[in-house]
């Protein structure tokens, strides 16, 4: 499998559905804390929003993007969509899923997704996690005892435990190439490749690896705990949920109207690529789906943000989600491109089963790619803008779309929009009375608003001259701008004065009545 700093596209497999016992192991008190909350708390939303129709007018042109994309790469079929919140907006394909009988792609072909599937994996697991029956925490050799007889590479490796395997930490050397060929093998393969000592290609908890075998690992620990084979846990409690109904494992459960053939190009023509069945790897790699199904797991996942108050519908909790969209083990890529290819550096990690990328500008994005022999698909998602983009095709370790180019589309010429957050009622009541503060130096209102080591870090008399000065330059005050609010108590915003603008910014402290504990004054670069 290949992987690489923009896309994530480890190569998947397969699994073997196999019947098991449960296990009993003690478990873990589920979380069910209940606390107060805010009553006041407004999260982000969208100012105008018309993200659904700005990508529906784009339509044409994207079509036309993997038009010319599938020719150039010599690709038999593609197909794409583009989700907004819970809506499928755009998709639509391209070519023939089926070069035999000359059968087109469609948004509801089932292509194999690999990799795509190690995040239904971690999911699970978290899942368990919150009901208790285990920790991440947990060394693995609590539920695959052979792991406590590992060799590992120094005396000063931590024991890995279910976070290592969430996270590619456990040291595990990148399996790709290897692991293609194991997606049909059986649980007992797997556990015999432990048994009789795995290699290490570093220590454990040290920097990430991308490991498929440790997301083998994870599926035969969801089998141990569950009782059931992991897909059928998967199905049970995340897929049915979800109503993805039209998701598989194993090809041989998929219509054959719907299922698509894989192919290589090769001496300039398609060759066919052997149809893998499901095995002991399928964790993380065996899933079949169309994208008018993944779509629904794309929405769910964007979902979880903002962070709000509303009822927790699940399958799996927000937080967990956002849990699952958390870099672990961050690296810095100085020289990165962005969509237009100019140079912005990109901070990307790997959370649990997922990407997850940093660009120079703040623009946030999650995502994983798949491939297999026959197969490449890749799907992002930008929570702040809520939109999702996924794309499948038949042609072997293949990207399956232009991305840069579609990436322009959505952020250059649609120029869509984040979330903003509003003003808490606390910044704006601040701001009205920093505003009066700093003019009139009224000591009963500093006395209500300001935190006792306001003057300790400068005193009053300093203070109070350096905005005195800022306000001669600036001259007199006609306007109070808006409050930019970075979140519930920090903020900055402007007084609009004859000679200019001046710049205020503020935060306040952890208090029940939380007070000024920084305020900045500035006029025309001048940091006060």
């Amino acid at each position: 499998m290949k992987n690489s700093i923009y896309f994530f596209l480890p190569i998947s497999l397969i699994l073997f559905i196999s019947s098991c016992n449960q296990q009993n192991f003690p478990e873990h008190p589920a979380e069910n804390i209940t606390h107060s909350v805010s009553t006041s708390y407004k999260p982000p939303v969208f100012i105008k929003d018309n993200r659904a129709e700005k990508i529906k007018q784009l339509a044409p042109q994207i079509q036309t993007l993997f038009e010319d994309y599938a020719k150039e790469k010599h690709i038999p079929g593609i197909a794409y969509g583009i989700v907004v919140d819970d809506e499928l907006v755009v998709a639509s394909s391209t070519g023939l899923k089926n070069l035999e009988n000359e059968s087109p792609t469609s948004t509801n072909s089932s292509f194999r997704i690999a990799s795509m599937t190690k995040s239904f994996t971690a999911m699970a697991i978290l899942k368990l996690r919150d009901e208790g029956k285990l920790s991440l925490n947990d060394p693995v050799s609590k539920f695959i005892p052979e792991m406590a007889n590992l060799e590992y590479l120094t005396a000063d490796a931590p024991t890995i435990d279910i976070e290592n395997l969430l996270t590619m930490t456990a040291g595990f050397p990148e399996d790709n190439p290897w692991g293609d060929r194991q997606l049909d093998e059986s649980d007992q393969m797997l556990i015999d490749l432990v048994k009789e000592g795995t290699s290490f290609s570093n220590a454990s908890s040290y920097k990430f690896e991308y490991s498929n075998t440790g997301y083998a690992l994870l599926g035969n620990i969801i089998s141990k705990i569950s009782g059931i084979p992991f897909q059928s846990y998967i199905n049970e409690n995340i897929l049915q949920p979800l109503g993805m109904n039209e998701t598989y494992w194993e090809i041989d459960s998929v219509p054959s109207e719907r299922l698509v053939i894989g192919y290589r190009w090769e001496d300039e023509q398609w060759k066919l690529e052997p149809m893998l069945h499901d095995g002991s790897y399928g964790a993380m790699g065996g899933l079949i789906t169309s994208i008018e199904d993944f779509s629904k797991y794309v929405s769910f996942h964007l979902s979880a943000w903002p962070p709000r108050s509303e009822d927790d519908l699940g399958p799996v909790k927000r937080s967990s989600l956002r849990e699952m969209q958390t870099p672990q083990f961050s690296k810095l890529y100085a020289n990165a491109k962005n969509f237009k290819g100019d140079t912005c550096a990109l901070m990307a990690g790997y959370g649990f089963g997922l990407g997850i990328s940093q660009y120079c500008n703040g623009l946030k994005r999650i995502s994983h790619g798949g491939a297999l022999p026959g197969f490449g698909s890749n799907y992002y998602f930008f929570p702040e803008y809520g939109i999702g983009v996924m794309a499948f095709c038949n042609l072997t370790y293949t990207t399956p779309w232009p991305f840069n180019d579609i990436g322009k589309l959505l952020f250059d010429e649609a120029n869509l929009k984040p979330r903003k957050l509003p003003a808490s009622a606390i910044l704006l009541e601040r701001q009205n009375q920093i505003t009066k503060l700093i003019q009139d130096w009224d000591e009963s209102l500093e006395a209500e608003i300001l935190a006792e080591n306001f003057y300790m870090d400068k005193s009053r008399a300093h203070r109070k001259a350096a905005i005195e000065e800022v306000f001669e330059k600036a001259g007199k005050i006609s306007k109070m701008g808006k409050i930019k609010p970075y979140n519930q108590l920090r903020g900055s915003f402007k007084l609009i004065a004859e000679n200019g603008e001046i710049d205020i910014f503020f935060t306040l402290s952890p208090e029940k009545n939380p007070k000024v504990q920084q305020l900045d004054v500035s006029f025309q670069g001048g940091e006060l």
